[in-house]
């Protein structure tokens, strides 16, 4: 399969031009920017360049705030309330994670959460902002309502990503980055498109029962927790996605739940909850990093179901992926991806596109 190979320097100046273009301010088109690349660079692609569209129709349409910066309503030692101002999730994102680490520099934990807020990508890009103090990273986010919960018929809930990160030695690290739903829903949409039918377990009918037709998904079902049906243990997801509705929605004052405004649809502000967590472990039990690496091997170590298919640690898929697109001197994109985007920031003035000079079959 034929992919364009662009550089991240490339794509992070591109997708800055992009949004500078539509009125955002260079600092703030920036963190967005390094977000999306960082997400590519993993293998995220669903949350990288092909959903740049979606933060500058925010701008566009004046439903994201592109003036002013986030501030701080309430704080104590080692917690904070922050109003987001309605500014790109990144920018109120990389506000409070700094802000959290700081926090625990200083006591020991930082514990932070933010109304006012909008989609601020990959939800482990805030978590491992404390892996270079070496301290353990938490974040979350919800999210517009597209979770059945377990024995419901109503979308209730967000795909509520929750990240928790942890330093081991050498430059290490257990990365946890997950939504709380089985599958996202672009992975729903794709086997729709293809006609292929989705696996038991992504999704649900309007009625609440579990399905294998994605259009019935699409119209009116939605997606379930994860584990699936309640026999199969989604009460479980079903809980988290809760959780994390608990640290953001509920404790920050932000909508949640069926309030947050449907996926993709812009006739309000999206005022997302977000809840960002930063911990010392030199304020606990002595030889964190080294118990943590020990752990990590315990799991990677072990002789494999499948000879081929070692046993891997959360963050280790990704560490793959960053390492493929370091041998081949950058990102892989779909063809389509980087005409779709170049065709649609055409429209709103850049000149100055995405090359597709560099083609690759992976």
């Amino acid at each position: 399969m034929d992919r364009c190979v662009i550089s991240q320097q490339e794509v992070q100046s591109f997708i800055e031009r992009c949004l500078t273009t539509v009125g955002a301010k260079p600092h703030h088109a920036s963190s967005l920017a390094e977000v999306l690349v960082t997400a590519d660079c993993r293998g995220h692609y669903s949350h990288g360049l092909n959903r740049m569209d979606m933060y500058l129709k925010d701008i566009q349409t004046g439903v994201c705030a592109v003036e002013g910066e986030p501030v701080v309503e309430k704080e104590s030692a080692a917690t904070a309330l922050v109003d987001g101002n309605n500014l790109l999730g990144p920018v109120v994102g990389n506000f409070c994670m700094n802000l959290a680490i700081r926090k625990a520099k200083e006591v020991g934990i930082g514990w932070v959460v933010a109304h006012g807020s909008n989609h601020f990508g990959i939800a482990g890009y805030y978590s491992m902002q404390a892996l270079k103090e070496n301290m353990i990273g938490m974040s979350f986010t919800n999210t517009s309502p597209l979770v059945v919960p377990t024995r419901g018929k109503e979308r209730t809930l967000g795909t509520n990503p929750l990240s928790v990160a942890a330093p081991a030695e050498h430059g290490d690290s257990f990365v946890l980055d997950t939504a709380t739903s089985a599958v996202a829903l672009g992975k729903v949409e794709l086997n729709e498109r293809r006609g292929d039918p989705i696996p038991d377990g992504w999704g649900c009918d309007p009625q609440g029962h579990v399905t294998t037709d994605p259009k019935s998904v699409l119209t009116g079902g939605g997606l379930v927790p994860i584990g699936g049906s309640e026999a199969t243990g989604g009460y479980k997801g079903y809980g988290l996605g809760m959780m994390v509705e608990v640290f953001c929605g509920i404790l920050a004052g932000a909508q949640y739940s069926k309030y947050v405004r449907r996926w993709k649809v812009t006739d309000r502000v999206a005022n997302l909850g977000q809840c960002f967590v930063a911990i010392n472990p030199e304020n606990f039990a002595p030889g964190f990093n080294e118990r943590m690496s020990d752990l990590l091997s315990i799991q990677r170590d072990q002789d494999p179901a499948d000879p081929g298919s070692p046993v891997l640690a959360p963050g280790d898929p990704e560490r793959l992926n960053i390492k493929k697109c370091q041998e081949m001197g950058g990102i892989p994109y779909h063809i389509n991806v980087v005409k779709y985007i170049n065709d649609y920031v055409k429209k709103i003035g850049v000149s100055q596109l995405l090359p597709c000079d560099k083609i690759v079959s992976i």
